[in-house]
């Protein structure tokens, strides 16, 4: 008793060829899209990452000539001071006078650092926060394009 099959799905002669190359055009056009649309997307993320790095640098190196700049002037104050100093002492006639200029330079001298180091404290808070803001947006922006709207 043979049994003849009719409906043998895995046969070959049941594939139609212009079926499979159809769904074969199809399914490359959609990856060709999809390719497309993803080379898209990561174009864009490397042209705001680039840019991002860009603002960044820039804020990095204005804030260091600014740092600089306060520094120098902080260094100028400084040297003008003690060659004051120095030239006050020269003219000292007694000990207690001595004492009397050394005491109040160094009252003079601990005020002025105590001010320059808040001044520097706030340029570098300015600074960091300049240098982190293309950054910050850029991470916002990229979390809101992760958000289920």
């Amino acid at each position: 008793m043979a049994t003849k099959k009719t409906d043998d799905v895995f046969s070959i002669a049941s594939i139609d060829p212009a079926k499979f190359s159809e769904s074969f055009r199809e399914f490359a056009e959609k990856g060709a899209v999809q390719t497309k649309e993803a080379y898209a997307k990561m174009k864009e993320a490397a042209e705001d990452a680039t840019k991002t790095v860009e603002a960044t640098l820039e804020s990095a190196q204005a804030g260091t000539v600014e740092l600089g700049l306060k520094a120098i002037d902080a260094l100028r104050t400084n040297a003008e001071n003690s060659l004051s100093h120095m030239e006050a002492l020269l003219g000292v006639k007694s000990v207690a006078e001595l004492f009397e200029l050394q005491t109040a330079f160094l009252r003079k001298q601990a005020e002025v650092a105590v001010e320059q180091a808040r001044t520097l404290q706030e340029t570098s808070k300015k600074v960091a926060e300049k240098v982190a803001a293309p950054g910050k947006s850029a991470a916002e922006k990229a979390m809101k394009s992760f958000k289920v709207g």
